[in-house]
């Protein structure tokens, strides 16, 4: 070998060894030393499977000798040498039996960025099938929230996704009730009964997570011991700035909580917050729909509603249904003394009071101005009677405004439905009597209740 071939064969940009047919290292280039920081001296004489960490020094007997001795050549096979310093170094190895020379010879490429490359790639393809993977579930939860008319079917559909998304044993939904509490609307809470409420957790606001050995909260840890779970994670709802509830997902197996696994988490509570405030919203809408802004009692759509269907219901029941129309007796008079701000605080007690007089199934409605109606189902003439002269009781108890004390009556007109004599009327007709009846209480003096003749 001339120099210049020397040189060349300790610079290639490759690992070059040398062995005999047994394996044993006869020679080795100086690029191989400096990758794996051994001396010529310490390799040569020594097998060439030393350099190998324990896995491959198992494939290299059991499977690359064999190939190399069949074949005489082998092409590109990943092996890991191991570095005097203890690192492994991923290299691929190609190697030809020179039966003439009674040699093997190994030319080793360093496989270092390959592999970083294909792990890359593989994280790469692992971030964007859980992308995938999360667009799909958001788009489903997106479709099965559009359909959601109540709380309970935002926090079933919540729950049923949740525990499929994350691969958990249950699943529990908690939404705020009047009183602040947090209860189980959908899901389950295996944990239910078994360890104390942990404020913070109950008041967390980020994503939490507690393992069966969570030094932290102890008693939730030693809890998920008992019932063969490792882990929960705790998701708060909110929607601007409103504490609506939790979702609790509860695990059998240590799961990877890592970024993709929170990203979901937050991004569904995101969906179900908004879905909660949108049902909330809607409900909200459709109260104020039927009812009278100012007082909170029924407004004449859902006192119309109402009407025709206790008419029905009396019909088949064979029951009697009441129809009470009231008016403020000299509410003009009111206005024009105290101001019509004045006349809204008499609308809004006398409202209040009109709600009391009644029975707790009984719908209380204003129509406009000072014209309020009450409907009593299954009400004879006797028991309506008694509820219009409460009644006319409790609104003639003076009203305290800010400017002074005044004392409101009202006038009642009584309609009754009785199925058994009369025939069949309308709602519209049980108003107009009982409205007649109501002037006639006027006529007579006001503060009074007149019965309709039917």
């Amino acid at each position: 070998m001339t120099t210049t071939d020397a040189a060349w064969y300790d610079r290639a940009p490759c690992g070059l060894i040398a062995t005999d047919l047994d394996g044993t290292i006869v020679d080795v280039n100086e690029t191989l030393l400096q990758w794996t920081g051994h001396t010529g001296d310490g390799l040569v004489g020594r097998s060439f499977t030393t350099l190998l960490d324990r896995g491959s020094q198992m494939f290299f007997e059991a499977r690359y000798r064999q190939l190399l001795h069949l074949r005489g050549t082998v092409n590109e096979q990943f092996l890991t040498l191991r570095t005097t310093d203890g690192f492994d170094l991923p290299v691929l190895v190609n190697a030809a039996r020179d039966e003439g020379a009674g040699r093997i010879r190994f030319a080793i490429l360093n496989a270092t960025e390959r592999v970083r490359y294909e792990r890359e790639l593989v994280t790469a393809r692992r971030i964007a099938e859980e992308a995938a993977q999360r667009v799909r579930i958001l788009q489903e939860v997106s479709t099965a929230f559009g359909v959601s008319a109540t709380d309970e079917d935002v926090a079933q559909t919540f729950a049923a996704v949740a525990r499929e998304a994350f691969s958990a044993r249950d699943t529990g939904v908690f939404l705020l009730d009047d009183n602040g509490e947090l209860t189980l609307v959908a899901g389950a809470n295996p944990l239910e009964g078994k360890v104390r409420p942990v404020p913070e957790l109950r008041e967390t606001t980020i994503v939490t997570v507690v393992h069966d050995d969570d030094a932290n909260f102890p008693e939730v840890a030693q809890a998920l011991k008992n019932e063969d779970l490792t882990s929960l994670s705790i998701m708060p709802l909110s929607a601007e700035g409103e504490r609506l509830g939790v979702l609790v997902c509860f695990f059998a197996t240590r799961s990877d909580f890592d970024a993709h696994f929170f990203d979901l988490q937050q991004a569904l509570g995101r969906q179900a917050s908004q879905t909660l405030q949108r049902v909330r919203l809607q409900r909200q809408l459709a109260v104020l729909a039927l009812h009278d802004q100012l007082t909170g009692v029924a407004n004449r759509q859902l006192l119309q509603l109402t009407l025709d269907e206790a008419l029905h219901t009396a019909t088949t029941a064979q029951e009697c249904l009441a129809v009470l129309f009231l008016d403020i007796d000299d509410f003009k008079s009111i206005n024009d003394s105290f101001g019509h701000a004045t006349g809204d605080l008499v609308l809004v007690e006398l409202a209040t009071r009109l709600r009391d007089g009644v029975r707790a199934h009984d719908v209380v409605g204003r129509i406009g101005g000072d014209e309020f109606v009450a409907l009593c189902p299954s009400t004879d003439a006797v028991a309506a009677e008694a509820i219009a002269e409460r009644i006319l009781a409790v609104c003639r108890k003076p009203i305290t405004v800010p400017n002074g004390v005044i004392s409101a009556s009202v006038s009642v007109g009584l309609s009754l439905f009785d199925p058994a004599t009369d025939t069949l009327e309308t709602g519209a007709q049980l108003l107009v009597r009982a409205d007649a009846a109501m002037y006639d209480a006027k006529r007579a003096g006001k503060d009074r209740v007149t019965v309709s003749a039917a």
